[in-house]
This record gives C-alpha cells, sequence and structure tokens, in this order.
C-alpha cells in the first residue's frame, strides 16, 4: 500500500470507529455547531463529535499540531474529506476563526498570538466575527472610517461596522480599523477584540427571508491591548487582502453554503417531476438539471485542481476572486432552478400543506441572492478578474 492507501484506511477505521451515527444524518442549519463561550449542541452527539475531532486536530486538519492542527498535508486533508463525505459525516465545527482568521494568523501572527488563539479556534472554544464593512465602506473597504488611537498602553476604538456576521454571537473580533488618516490602504490596521469589551454593541439586522445572520456593530471608546496589533502597524491591508481571499473560497463553495441546506436540483427535480423511475418528462428542465450537475461538478475538480496548484505555488492570484464569482452566480442558479422544478409549492412560507423542504427551499432562495454581495459584490469580483487575470487597464 502507497502512503496515502495507508492513511485512507486509518481514516476510515477511526471515522467508522468514532463518528456517533447521528453525525452521519444531513444537518439541519439550526445544528450546526459553531463552538464559543456560551456553545450550544442541539444534537447531543455533537459535542462528543466536535470533542473527538479536536481531540485528534481533524477540526483544522493542515495546521501544525502545535495549533491544534491534525498536522495532515494538502493530499491527506483531501483524503479525509472524501471518507467524511463517504460516511456522511457532518462537518464537526463551523467557524469564521477556521475559515478566515487562521490562515493569517499561521502568516502574519506573533508567537503569542498564535499560541493563544489558534488551539481555542480548533477545539471550538472561541467563536469570532469579522469586523469589515461599514455603513459607508462596502465595496470600497479601504474608505473605512473606523478609528484607532494610539493611548500608549493600549488602542481606543471607535466606529461603526456593518453586515458583521453573528456579531450577537461571537466572542472575539478581527477588525480593521484605521491608524492612519493621511493615506487611504496604507493607513489601516488589523486588531484582535473580545466582544465583551466595554463599548460593544450589536444589533441584529432581519433580511428579507424572515432570519438574520448580520448585525450592526457599535464600537465606542473600546480599549484593545496594544499586543492585539496582528503585522506591523498600518500593514493591515495587506492582511485584509489575504483574509479576504480565504473569505471568498469559503462563500464559493457551494457545496457548504446554504446551497447544501437543500437537495441538490437532480434530487429536487426526480421528486417533483419524475416518473417513477425517477425519469424526468420535461426534456428542456431535463437538460437544464443535467447542464447544472455538471457545472456543478466541473466547479469542485476546478477548485479541487487550484489547491493542488496553490500548494505547488503556481496557483493564479485572481483565483479566489474568479470562485467566489462563478460559485456564488452557480448557487443562484441552483435556487432559480429549484424553484422551477417545484413549482408554486416553492411560494411556501408557513402553515400547513408545505413539508419543511418546500419551506425551507423558498427562505433560502431569497438568502442566496445576498450571496452575490457578500465578501465582495460580483461587480467587484469581476474588476479584479479583469485587472489581475487579464490585465485591462483601468
Amino acid at each position: 500500500m502507497s502512503a496515502q492507501d495507508e492513511f485512507r484506511a486509518e481514516a476510515r477505521a477511526w471515522l467508522e470507529a468514532n463518528c456517533p451515527a447521528s453525525m452521519r444524518t444531513p444537518m439541519p442549519e439550526e445544528e450546526r455547531v459553531w463552538g464559543g463561550r456560551n456553545a450550544k449542541f442541539r444534537h447531543p452527539d455533537s459535542k462528543l463529535w466536535l470533542e473527538r475531532c479536536a481531540a485528534r486536530g481533524w477540526t483544522v486538519p493542515t495546521w501544525p499540531k502545535a495549533y491544534g492542527g491534525g498536522g495532515l498535508d494538502r493530499d491527506q486533508a483531501l483524503v479525509l474529506k472524501e471518507e467524511m463525505a463517504r460516511l456522511g459525516c457532518r462537518p464537526p465545527l463551523f467557524s469564521f476563526g477556521i475559515s478566515m482568521l487562521g490562515p493569517v494568523l499561521l502568516k502574519y501572527g506573533t508567537e503569542a498570538q498564535k499560541a493563544e488563539h489558534l488551539p481555542k479556534i480548533a477545539r471550538g472554544e472561541i467563536r469570532w466575527c469579522q469586523g469589515y464593512s461599514e455603513p459607508g465602506a462596502g465595496s470600497d473597504l479601504a474608505a473605512l472610517a473606523t478609528r484607532a488611537e494610539d493611548r500608549g498602553d493600549h488602542w481606543l476604538v471607535n466606529g461603526q461596522k456593518i453586515w458583521t456576521s453573528y456579531a450577537n454571537y461571537a466572542d472575539w473580533i478581527f477588525c480593521l480599523v484605521r491608524t492612519d488618516t493621511s493615506t487611504k490602504q496604507g493607513g489601516i490596521s488589523f486588531l484582535l477584540f473580545d466582544m465583551a469589551s466595554p463599548g460593544v454593541e450589536t444589533r441584529p439586522i432581519t433580511l428579507i427571508s424572515g432570519a438574520s445572520v448580520f448585525c450592526e456593530t457599535f464600537l465606542t471608546d473600546v480599549k484593545v491591548p496594544k499586543d492585539n496589533l496582528v503585522g506591523r502597524l498600518n500593514g493591515g491591508w495587506e492582511i485584509a487582502k489575504e483574509l479576504l481571499q480565504h473569505e471568498r473560497g469559503m462563500i464559493s463553495d457551494i457545496g457548504k453554503s446554504i446551497g447544501g441546506m437543500v437537495p441538490d436540483v437532480d434530487v429536487i427535480a426526480r421528486r417533483y417531476l419524475g416518473d417513477a423511475d425517477g425519469r424526468i418528462g420535461d426534456a428542456v428542465l431535463r437538460d437544464a438539471v443535467a447542464r447544472h450537475v455538471m457545472d456543478d461538478r466541473a466547479f469542485q475538480l476546478t477548485m479541487r485542481r487550484a489547491a493542488q496548484e496553490s500548494e505547488a505555488g503556481t496557483a493564479n492570484g485572481g483565483l479566489s476572486s474568479m470562485f467566489k464569482l462563478y460559485g456564488t452566480e452557480q448557487n443562484k442558479r441552483k435556487f432559480e432552478l429549484a424553484l422551477k422544478c417545484v413549482g408554486s409549492r416553492a411560494l411556501g412560507w408557513e402553515g400547513e400543506g408545505f413539508d419543511d423542504d418546500e419551506l425551507m427551499l423558498c427562505r433560502t432562495w431569497l438568502r442566496s441572492k445576498g450571496n452575490s454581495i457578500e465578501g465582495g459584490t460580483s461587480e467587484v469580483q469581476l474588476n479584479v478578474i479583469a485587472k489581475r487575470v487579464l490585465g485591462l487597464p483601468d
């Protein structure tokens, strides 16, 4: 057996022995585990599954073992992902600390910052949120106005952030602040601070779907220790761009985005339009479903190839924008096609007469519209691709 085959056999055996049967079932959104000081485990086996994965380092399999990771290489991590998918294992932990902050801390953080924050992220002990966008600085993020003044032994932060996902549940925030007003990108720094600090206030924002993960965050004379500056002073824009690549990759992964909350389009089409053998009679719609499934598969394979190129140092710098653009637009197309398949039953909002999948479909269709806005609008991604990939003039 090759080393990879040996690892696959080892991973398969461990998952078979340690993943509870209840954690091998489709996961409703309300049963997702986000961790944190006030973590909620709506399913009794969720905590056990998280603890077992964290103890092995498999909540963050590619992170160094010294910081709570599994120390796996990219190929091993891919094998683990495939084996978890084969068994139907639920992700043990959802975390902005894992998907966004962790990678930049590994690159830019001091040893003390990495030792303090990364193991807690890996174990799900601290829940993070992102303080980027502001009422006057969305697509033009570098126009942010939240100030951090040097007060000798601490920073004093004042300003407002918006669209801070899950800020009302978060323990800590990674935040872009202005530390120099004489320049735009060159006057931004990257701070970490506790959301329990005096002067931090959050207010949820209700969306058209009737639910909300977004908040407004108000910062009034918030004292932040000087050691919580990540990277160099006024060097936050470089870190911000690096983190956005990870965020856009996360959003573009349609298998983990809101598209994963409802059945795949081909499953929906067979259920509502298929005959006894599951064949879709409408040739036009059958063709549209087949094209969508093929596009999904091609996209996932392209992302996998890009990950291998990134490991080899040959990946194109504009890939995160390309994937974010395509993935989010593809996710919106999924819901439009799903609604065509379900017909008027997709209009259910509440009450009897609709099953859970139908009620979820309408709400997630509305929520999917935000995919092409969050993490940088599709128009912004097209501009990035035009400049960085195609080399077009401004």
